[in-house]
């Protein structure tokens, strides 16, 4: 899995999922909260007097990671699957979009822990396929995008049908008072484990573009043509505007892929793929199909469109930034955003900068006043003051970050057989 130490989430939150006390996790995107409760979810899996449940000569499942997207619960899966490659535990994901013809089959043969999407979780216990009984273990994973969805009722109808004794872990980048009510009712005294402000990560450096709906396209592609880039995330609003962006840009002979709702589950998934192994440069994005993407090397995140809250803004943002790179946050924003746009910087703390493009025709447009000076657009956060503690840079226009070297970790030991960690005291 590429682990040398524990992040921070990690680090608090893996002892008190294996002492057996609920939690309420609070992280940003992109922390590490994966493997934070499917290491615990192995180990104890795997302790001798627990043993597989079996139910008329049948696997049935311990652990259930109830998550909004099936693009993340595939991305757990996967995890799981990687760190306990070595044991002979089972994991399958529920969601809809794909034959339930498949997961009914999956489910008959046994597993030990279920991923799923709410809705299509509901189905399976109505049609009586799943058999939750001997649950000991729950996730629910990006809680705050469930609510986002409007998921939390389906979520609530689920846990009706889940015994009353078992171990909860509940994460969240951020918590509204629904989800706060939500983790009253159901953990039971939790250990809370809050990994600094819920916030962009300090590794990333934000920057604003003022500009106008009709110059958004005409700039994308200066912005583009002009900066040394990685990978990038370009997010626009609606699945309309996804599909005809990603278009445009291929037109103009960028390797791009749309990533949007109305596509079939193998476009989607063959596009997260073809990102994440250098197929594609640039994913254009909606915020709902984007969750669970997990691609350490997105060296930038593009709002081609202004995100109608700060939550979605910290989730966007938390794409870049990863594993201590650094990363850009460009954000296209018109004069309705704003408002938006200083409640983002009451967040941050601090003033968003304001640019220009350099070369780029504004028309009779004029930016900000008190935009800062831009002398060139292609220089990237290495150049950026902010950023100089590290000295990783760009290489050529469209390639990668150069990779990183990851800093001693110094902190509490644990051990694991699925995390070998080598931290010092």
């Amino acid at each position: 899995m590429g682990y040398q130490a524990p992040t921070p989430i990690q680090e608090r939150a893996i002892p008190v999922a294996l002492a057996g006390k609920d939690l309420l996790g609070l992280a940003q995107t992109g922390t590490g909260k994966t493997a934070a409760f499917a290491i615990p979810i192995l180990e104890k899996l795997s302790e001798p007097d627990t043993g597989t449940e079996f139910h008329r000569r049948k696997r049935i499942p311990r652990a259930l990671v109830i998550v909004p997207t099936r693009e993340l619960a595939e991305q757990i899966n996967n995890s799981v699957r990687n760190l306990g490659a070595n044991t002979k535990i089972r994991s399958e994901t529920l969601y809809g979009g794909v034959s339930k013809k498949r997961q009914d089959q999956a489910l008959a043969n046994g597993t030990d822990i279920v991923i799923a999407c709410p809705g299509r979780l509901l189905d399976h216990i109505g049609e009586e396929t799943i058999d939750l009984s001997t649950l000991t273990l729950l996730v629910i994973d990006e809680a705050d995008t469930m609510f986002d969805m409007g998921f939390l009722p389906d979520v609530r109808r689920i846990l009706s049908h889940l015994p009353t004794v078992k171990q909860t872990l509940f994460f969240a980048a951020t918590i509204q008072p629904e989800i706060r009510a939500l983790t009253s009712d159901i953990l039971q005294e939790p250990e809370i484990v809050q990994i600094g402000v819920i916030a962009p990560a300090r590794t990333v450096s934000h920057s604003l573009y003022p500009t106008t709906d009709k110059m958004k396209n005409r700039m994308i592609t200066h912005l583009l043509s002009h900066t040394a880039t990685g990978q990038v995330m370009i997010f626009t609003r609606t699945k309309r505007r996804a599909r005809y962006l990603a278009l445009d840009l291929e037109k103009f002979g960028l390797r791009v892929a749309p990533l949007q709702g109305n596509m079939s589950q193998n476009k989607r998934q063959n596009a997260i793929n073809g990102f994440r192994k250098g197929k594609y440069d640039i994913l254009v994005a909606t915020d709902i199909a984007s969750r669970g993407i997990d691609v350490s090397e997105v060296t930038h995140v593009i709002n081609f469109d202004m995100p109608n809250t700060v939550d979605t803004y910290i989730h966007r943002i938390g794409r870049t930034g990863r594993a201590d790179n650094n990363g850009e946050a460009f954000t296209f924003c018109t004069g309705e955003d704003e408002a938006l746009v200083k409640r983002v910087e009451r967040v941050l703390g601090a003033k968003i900068v304001r640019k220009r493009l350099e070369g780029f025709d504004y028309g009779g447009f004029s930016p900000v006043s008190n935009e800062t000076p831009i002398t060139k657009v292609s220089e990237s956060s290495d150049r950026n003051p902010e950023n100089q503690k590290s000295s990783h840079g760009y290489r050529n226009k469209r390639s990668k970050f150069m990779r990183n070297k990851r800093k001693p970790f110094k902190g509490k030991r644990f051990s694991s057989k699925y995390m070998q960690i080598t931290a010092e005291n």
